[in-house]
């Protein structure tokens, strides 16, 4: 279950329709998709695919998106260091990202307008962060995420950086307090 902390308020929601309004707010959608028994922990990616066809095939049509795939991150995955680093600085891309997180954890940040939001995703967690929105992610202290992605042009997104900086004030660790900004 989804943590989101609002990082200026030094507030925390764990509360799954109080996450989804107030992440609507800012127009990034958050479901809670169920994952029990659906696929073993080691399933390939064609049988997590199949197992969540419909719910892919739904997002599909309701977002333009074009394919799906799922990405799968461990700390032994090769070149994982240099494969974070392309999204742990705030960025925003071309069209949305969307998220359906099968195991493990991640943290996206949301920049508001200045105002930051931290949520952690974890198993059974759907986020969709619009095109354009200003954010930037890292994994949690497992290092291990996998993941259905959508994609609504074949080629995926690329990251597009700003140069505010603003992703060095907040540390890279889930749950709660960690989250707010460094002194």
């Amino acid at each position: 279950m989804a943590v989101l902390t609002i990082c200026n308020q030094n507030r925390t929601l764990t509360d799954e329709r109080e996450i989804r309004d107030y992440l609507g707010t800012l127009g990034i959608d958050y479901e809670r998709w169920l994952t029990t028994d659906r696929v073993a922990a080691g399933a390939p990616p064609e049988t997590i695919l199949d197992a969540y066809a419909d719910e892919v095939e739904k997002l599909k049509a309701a977002g333009g998106y074009v394919t799906a795939d799922v990405i799968d991150v461990a700390p032994e995955t090769p070149g994982l260091d240099a494969m974070l680093a392309k999204f742990d600085k705030e960025h925003w891309h071309d069209e949305d990202e969307v998220r359906f997180v099968i195991a493990g954890s991640g943290l996206f940040h949301i920049n508001s307008g200045g105002e930051i939001v931290g949520i952690e995703v974890t198993a059974g967690d759907l986020i969709r962060v619009p095109r354009g929105t200003l954010h930037w992610f890292k994994l949690c202290g497992e290092r291990r995420i996998r993941a259905i992605r959508l994609f609504q042009d074949k080629s995926g997104w690329t990251p597009h950086y700003t140069d505010s900086h603003v992703d060095r004030d907040y540390a890279p660790i889930c749950f709660g307090p960690p989250q707010m900004p460094l002194p």
